[in-house]
């Protein structure tokens, strides 16, 4: 019986990455994210997925971003009783997100259901803390570049993907053949994070196109950050930065405390990180030196310039406070969390500036800010947006268009056929055909849902 790949995710959207393998009814997953963004993609959360959870041997996670790990609560709560292969890092900031997302989730819909803006009498959340908690005791951890017999018959080796901490290349084989995932790639000579690793030959490749589009500002994140909060903190303003906890708000306080070594910005300035989570994260790194380039040294000063901010009680009370200063705060497309408090606060006066930090899904908030949107809808309330706003992609942790065709360049021969995944339509056609010029591949933009043999 053929081996086949099923697109369950991540075609025509950048989330809900789920990608499923299947010989003689073994079946096995690769990644298990969330659905995030336009409406009609957030339903497909709350819809059933075309085959029985029970049946799913084992997943395989490139790296724990919601939009690839956020879906594993519901998948356990509805069936799937099997191990979840990640490595080690991974396993630690699942270990963080999948929680808070439950916590956030039954917190938003007891707001929503306090408020009564919800049009679900009660409102519910798609999973608990609970249920985020429970799934936890199924992940198993693997190390990079040995490869791991998985249940089934299918073997998968985990190569460093640069992105955030502990994310992975997969290279999984099964039945003869071999698939390369590329999970979502990291850029080069990143301050941060390693370079993405090549993986050398690959029967069929799945690549993601976040930026298959785009080439990121070659601008110095440190000339610009100076250049929108210097003049912010002299009009009186305060900046508020939505980030993601994990990687981008850890690269934020990097360049921020350099500006501030430097001269560049006030050595007083105050930077708080109101994000638990992101917290947590920065400790994390610190423990795993080899996947990112900070010494010891660097990592702590994640903790040495900056105010935690844990409580909501300190999170509210930061949001009251008319000093200048800097928020870095979760989600980084402001889908929800602590920040959109704060843009709630700091969005209606024009002395402030709302910074982003990479890419921002459609049908996000983050999205239609930096679209130019005069208000936003949060908490069942329009917003008044007078504030500045900025995208700073060149803080992107995704490879822009040139350097996901230098990661392909790696393949030493051409695989039977490319598969071009997590980008918008235009951003996976336009790397497609780049694909096809450059190298000479057969490439393909999958459709969600579609089945393909893998010959």
């Amino acid at each position: 019986m053929a081996l086949t790949l099923s697109f369950l995710g991540a075609a025509g959207t950048v989330t809900g990455s789920k990608y499923l393998l299947e010989t003689e009814g073994r079946r096995l997953l690769v990644d298990c994210g969330l659905f995030q963004g336009y409406k009609p993609l957030r339903l497909r959360n709350w819809a059933r997925l075309p085959i029985d959870p029970h049946t799913i041997g084992a997943v395989v996670l490139t790296h724990a971003h919601l939009d690839h790990s956020g879906y594993l609560p519901l998948l356990a709560k509805t069936g799937f009783r099997g191990p979840i292969y990640c490595s080690q890092s991974t396993a630690e900031l699942c270990s963080i997100l999948l929680p808070d997302s439950g916590h956030l989730q039954e917190r938003d819909a007891e707001f929503a259901n306090r408020h009564g803006y919800s049009k679900h009498k009660p409102a519910l959340p798609l999973y608990t803390e609970e249920d985020a908690q429970r799934v936890l005791k199924q992940l198993r951890t693997i190390p990079f570049d040995e490869s791991e017999h998985l249940p089934g018959g299918a073997a998968v080796t985990l190569r460093r993907a640069g992105h955030i901490l502990g994310a992975a290349e997969l290279e999984i084989v099964w039945r003869d053949t071999k698939i390369a995932f590329s999970g979502d790639l990291g850029r080069y000579n990143d301050d941060m994070m390693v370079d993405p690793v090549s993986i050398t030959e690959a029967d069929y490749v799945v690549v993601e196109s976040t930026y298959g589009n785009r080439l990121h500002d070659r601008t110095s994140p440190e000339d610009a950050l100076a250049d929108i909060v210097g003049p912010t903190l002299h009009r009186g303003g305060t900046v508020v930065i939505p980030a993601f906890a994990v990687g981008r708000a850890q690269s934020l306080i990097f360049h921020l405390e350099r500006l501030k070594a430097a001269g560049r910005l006030p050595a007083l300035l105050p930077i708080f990180l109101d994000s638990p989570m992101a917290i947590d994260a920065s400790d994390i790194f610190c423990r795993h030196p080899k996947d990112h380039r900070l010494s010891l040294s660097q990592c702590r000063t994640f903790a040495a310039g900056v105010h935690y901010v844990r409580t909501g009680e300190e999170s509210k009370a930061l949001t009251a406070n008319p000093m200048p200063k800097v928020i870095i705060s979760a989600s980084g497309m402001a889908t929800g969390g602590r920040v959109l408090h704060h843009l709630k606060h700091y969005a209606p006066d024009p002395r402030n500036a709302i910074v982003f930090a990479g890419f921002q899904a459609g049908g996000t908030r983050g999205e239609a800010m930096v679209a130019g949107a005069k208000t936003v809808k949060m908490h069942g309330e329009y917003i008044p947006v007078r504030a500045e706003v900025k995208n700073l992609e060149m803080l992107s942790a995704h490879a822009d268009s040139d350097e996901l065709m230098r990661w392909l360049k790696g393949f030493a021969g051409a695989p039977k056929s490319a598969f071009v995944t997590h980008g918008e339509l235009a951003a996976s056609d336009a790397l497609r055909h780049r694909i096809q010029e450059e190298l000479g591949w057969h490439a393909v933009v999958p459709e969600h849902g579609e089945r393909v043999e893998l010959k």
